[in-house]
């Protein structure tokens, strides 16, 4: 990785120089800015209302939504429904669930039209668009396939977040001071075939899906907590109902893989290349239980209240906009990338997080 997330801000004249979210629609994103206006009509662009801590975190969820969008294409093209006999990739998902592959593209058309939306909205409002376009220079898989195009995301050395899984299964509440271990050690591990010599072997084919399980819902499990936290500060109204409507399907998400991803450690243990997907249910234990896909009751507001099922984090230290970079950073998503792109990460982040609630 040739840089990582930090908290130090940039220049933000240089930034706005740089072109990602500059003043003037122009600057950047004009075609997509164009072509927004083009579909939607003239009549439509009424900007220049939107409060600027608002307009700070529509821009940092449309940056995770194209990030997002660009990691679930890549799953859909090597795992997401066959157009023939499917490969082995596609058979181990079916292995976890009937309709697995139906799901992973699914889950990639509803990013997708998130992403699509917040620009649009944007763009609706004279904000400019958000475009990563000149970030798209990572090599992705070279597996049958997969497209031969720059990618944003690298899903081939993921270190991947499983505490979620105990998390959600525990009393306690990350907000209050609660730490959580990784369910499972998954470090520097690829989530997608990186060549069909990865076809061949149904043991390896299928510790790669699992790995591909959890890393699914660890990344739904962190927009749920994104929308949540950031809601919390918007200004308008119908900014807060943008968050809810698309913070409440990212919750959606991250159940259905929650039950995917227990399936992957719920029948014989299966060993790969050092990694090993056990059975959680031998021996019993409620902090690893398959079968719990729903949030267990927590603390939360305050420790002396009833506890309470609850999406968790919801704090800008652990789920905010520059929490939910770090997390993405510190997983292995964006190995290979340019240290502008961090930098523009981390000013997008810096400006959501900014955001206050005006009454």
């Amino acid at each position: 990785m040739q840089s990582s997330f930090t908290s130090s801000p940039l220049n933000r004249r240089s930034f706005m120089k740089g072109g990602l979210v500059a003043g003037s629609a122009a600057a950047v994103g004009a075609g997509l800015l164009s072509d927004t206006k083009q579909a939607l009509g003239d009549e439509f662009f009424h900007g220049g209302n939107l409060d600027r801590g608002d307009a700070a975190i529509l821009r940092f969820v449309a940056a995770a939504e194209l990030l997002e969008t660009d990691l679930w294409q890549q799953y859909t093209e090597l795992g997401g429904v066959p157009s023939g006999t499917p490969n082995a990739y596609q058979n181990a998902f079916m292995n976890l669930d009937g309709d697995g592959p139906q799901y992973i593209m699914s889950n990639t058309l509803d990013e997708m039209s998130h992403a699509e939306f917040l620009n649009a909205y944007l763009a609706s409002k004279g904000e400019s668009p958000v475009d990563l376009d000149r970030f798209r220079t990572l090599q992705g898989s070279k597996a049958t396939g997969a497209k031969n195009i720059g990618r944003l995301t690298n899903l081939m050395h993921l270190t991947v977040d499983t505490s979620w899984y105990i998390r959600y299964r525990s009393t306690t509440n990350p907000d209050f001071g609660a730490t959580f271990p990784q369910a499972l050690n998954i470090v520097n591990r690829t989530a997608i075939p990186v060549t069909d010599a990865d076809f061949n072997n149904p043991t390896h084919i299928q510790v790669i899906a699992d790995i591909a399980a959890f890393h699914f819902a660890s990344i739904e499990q962190g927009g749920t907590s994104l929308y949540a936290s950031l809601g919390r500060k918007v200004t308008s109204r119908e900014v807060l109902e943008i968050t809810l409507g698309i913070g409440g399907s990212e919750i959606a998400h991250f159940l259905e893989w929650m039950d995917f991803a227990g399936n992957a450690v719920s029948g014989p243990p299966i060993t790969d290349g050092g990694l090993t997907f056990p059975d959680f249910n031998d021996p019993p234990n409620p902090l690893l239980q398959t079968n719990l896909i729903f949030p267990v009751p927590c603390e939360f507001i305050n420790p002396k209240l009833p506890k309470c099922a609850v999406i968790r984090p919801l704090t800008d230290k652990f789920g905010g906009a520059r929490a939910a970079a770090k997390g993405l950073t510190a997983s292995g998503l964006f190995t290979g990338q340019s240290k502008e792109f961090f930098a523009t990460l981390n000013e997008l982040a810096e400006q959501a997080d900014a955001a206050r609630r005006l009454f």
